[in-house]
């Protein structure tokens, strides 16, 4: 018979951080870590191909580098014959054969994750949440900023961030005397396009070349590729990939993090994002090494000031927004969107050259940068009229960075003002005619549809969706004022325009639907 634990220490597949609080004060002798494989992790969204490859391969990495430490892991793998498919019913086995005296965990990131882990835990068992250290800052935190404020609005939070934790400050000042450098990056490239580095990768290991079998054969019908697989998937290559982000492209990220082009997936992006998700990288160092190095001269401000933006300030927000607006902000539909995804969302194929470029991309590498996200694929799910909660189903199936507390508000709020401006001062949406810009005409040239036009043939559909989005809309939109000048636009076109474009719209949603 085996003797009780003092403690099991939980250890999900998006917490693989040898500093967690979950590990303070651990004794080998005494305490052992429990982490589970389960098919219902890939399976409650249609998850890719990537994804599940990512957070399996990191997962086993992690388990192997505890076990070098001497500690005990007990590690229930996918094809494991008494596997139970759900992480609450292998808590529950293993609760079952160990017997601890205590369960212990740092927050997971996802709300399901929670509440079925304490119904599993409800075996008799104390289970301890510690708060996740990883973070700048804790939800209660956040609650207390959020308290009392009808919308949430990331500068305000960015800049308490900022002089709370003496991010960029100079003398309780901002460095360089602004918050903000947006309006300094946001350059498209020349028509030569771009001549970015691109970032490291690393090769599939004995480890990693098991699970990508493992995944191919397992998970054959989910969407995406595993060709061009090539993540960091332990705390040495997060490392090494943060190092090669801070020396080759950071200084080149602000300018440009708006920038489209066609078949340039990385350009001067990060590509950190899954294994700062992960918690193979920590945000406090990550912010701490760009700041670095524009103190050391390396990156300008601008491009610093735009990164630590995103991990100090967007990052921190959406993760605070989740936490204290859930569960009811997942169902989330201000705008009464009810159209059904499209089917090529899960295939690429679609004549819209932009879309369908950012789609494959997305199936190929699990990844697109922020404004592929945002002002590609979201902007179309947005002009569309896509039902919310199925483009976020969408969005954290098929890309390797998405943990629920991250992808939920950015889809939702961000990117679909699902929530009623919440979080977003206004609904982000244009006209192909942006698309054209930010990508200096590339996609354009190569697509059949012209986002000059507004109706006919030949009609670039962002561009026929989004004025027939300010007329549908154009009520809400006249009384933001941030949106106030695109509805006068539209106010100056006739009346027989405007019919062709609703015409055109509702053959478009009619086709899309019929594809999907």
């Amino acid at each position: 018979m085996i003797a009780p634990l003092r403690r099991l220490v939980l250890v999900l597949g998006d917490q693989l951080d040898a500093r967690s609080a979950a590990f303070e004060d651990f004794d080998p002798g005494l305490d052992a870590v429990w982490m589970a494989e389960v098919a219902e992790e890939s399976t409650h969204v249609w998850s890719s191909k990537p994804r599940i490859a990512l957070f399996l391969a990191a997962m086993r990495h992690f388990a192997a580098a505890l076990r070098e430490r001497g500690w005990t892991v007990h590690y229930s793998a996918l094809d494991d014959p008494a596997n139970r498919g759900t992480l609450g019913a292998e808590l529950e086995r293993a609760v079952q054969a160990l017997r601890p005296t205590q369960l212990r965990m740092v927050a997971p990131g996802d709300w399901r994750v929670l509440r079925q882990l304490r119904g599993a835990a409800a075996l008799g068992v104390e289970l301890r949440i510690d708060p996740d250290g990883h973070f700048f800052g804790t939800v209660a935190e956040f609650s207390g900023h959020a308290r009392g404020r009808k919308t949430l609005r990331l500068e305000h939070f960015y800049r308490e961030a900022r002089r709370r934790h003496g991010v960029l400050m100079e003398g309780g000042q901002p460095a360089g005397g602004r918050w903000n450098f947006d309006a300094d990056n946001r350059e498209a490239f020349g028509a030569d396009g771009p001549a970015a580095p691109p970032p490291l990768g690393f090769a599939a290991d004995a480890i990693t070349s098991e699970v990508l079998q493992l995944v191919r054969t397992r998970f054959a019908d989910h969407p995406g590729e595993l060709r061009e697989f090539d993540w960091p998937v332990t705390r040495e290559q997060a490392l090494r990939a943060l190092d090669d982000f801070i020396e080759h492209r950071l200084a080149g990220f602000g300018r440009w993090q708006d920038a489209l082009w066609p078949r340039q997936p990385w350009l001067w992006h990060s590509r950190l994002s899954a294994a700062l998700n992960l918690k193979l990288l920590g945000a406090r160092e990550v912010v701490a090494r760009a700041e670095q190095a524009w103190r050391d001269g390396l990156a300008p401000l601008a491009s610093v000031e735009g990164f630590v933006r995103q991990v100090l300030g967007w990052r921190e927000y959406v993760r605070g927004i989740y936490w204290t607006r859930m569960p009811d902000y997942a169902q989330a539909n201000a705008l009464g969107a009810r159209q059904a995804l499209p089917g090529f969302f899960w295939t690429g194929e679609t004549e819209l050259a932009c879309l369908a470029d950012a789609l494959r991309q997305t199936l190929d590498h699990g990844y697109a940068h922020h404004i592929q996200r945002l002002m590609v694929i979201g902007l179309f799910a947005l002009l569309l009229g896509v039902e919310p909660r199925q483009l976020h189903q969408w969005y954290l199936a098929v890309y390797v960075d998405a943990v629920e507390w991250v992808e939920l508000p950015n889809t939702l709020g961000m990117s679909q003002y699902a929530d009623g401006g919440l979080m977003a001062s206004k609904p982000y949406i244009a006209s192909g005619q942006y698309i054209e810009r930010m990508s200096a005409g590339s996609y354009c040239r190569s697509c059949r549809f012209d986002p000059r036009q507004r109706s006919g043939p030949r009609a670039c559909p962002y561009t026929v969706l989004y004025w027939d989005f300010l007329q549908t809309h154009r009520e809400r939109l006249g009384a933001n004022p941030r949106t106030v000048m695109q509805v006068r636009n539209l106010q100056r076109i006739d009346a027989p325009a405007l019919q062709a474009i609703a015409a055109d719209a509702q053959r478009l949603r009619q086709g899309f639907a019929e594809g999907a």
